[in-house]
């Protein structure tokens, strides 16, 4: 499998010959769309879904958009391309083994409303949680993509998060609203405390598992 990290929270994997995209949002690339053959959304918050280029992206190939129930008033002309999916399901997407975990995003304050998050383990290999730390249950995480930096996160609650996933290894995810100050502070801290090996990969970096 290859896996390319785009900005912010958007993954591409390869694998097979099938194009799987996790929350390709506004922070993020268009590119990481291209030629997928189909798309995972944790949440409806637009830094994890770009409405419009998943829009266009459909309008040049119908490819399934998998993710919570409640994507379907923020999609659009776009709903009739979901697949719900709820906590606990099992399913395929793009040729590859997807297990949906979690059901709900962090609390950001009290007064926001809290939306539908799922987090999700593909291949048996990477997760990805979109934006909650759910610890995935009864299995062994190869590949961990922690958000490091969210207004809903505190740094000892994410180093805890991946010591508790306890990953052979962690890579930064959810860091589009960090400058370089805040890159240098954290990456820092996770690699000394995360109990894992842990790297921050830049937009567009490829590696294979």
């Amino acid at each position: 499998m290859q896996v390319t990290k785009y900005a912010h929270s958007c993954l591409r994997l390869e694998h097979d010959g099938g194009v799987l995209v996790v929350d390709p949002g506004v922070f993020s690339e268009p590119a990481a769309l291209d030629g997928a053959d189909a798309v995972l959304i944790t949440h409806e918050h637009p830094d994890h879904v770009n409405v419009e280029a998943l829009t266009r992206a459909l309008d040049r190939r119908p490819i399934p958009v998998h993710g919570p129930a409640s994507l379907t008033g923020l999609l659009g002309d776009a709903a009739g391309a979901l697949s719900a999916v709820e906590p606990g399901q099992s399913f395929t997407a793009a040729g590859v083994a997807v297990r949906a975990y979690g059901g709900r995003h962090a609390v950001i304050h009290p007064d926001i409303p809290v939306v539908d998050n799922l987090g999700y383990l593909i291949n048996d290999v990477v997760y990805h949680p979109g934006d909650a730390l759910v610890v995935p249950e009864d299995v062994q995480v190869d590949t961990l993509f922690a958000p490091i930096h969210a207004p809903w996160s505190k740094f000892s609650e994410v180093v805890d998060f991946i010591r508790a996933v306890a990953p052979r290894r962690a890579y930064a995810l959810h860091d589009g609203l960090l400058n370089a100050n805040g890159f240098g502070v954290l990456d820092r801290q996770y690699t000394a405390l995360s109990k894992t090996e842990y790297q921050r990969l830049e937009p567009g970096t490829r590696f294979r598992l």
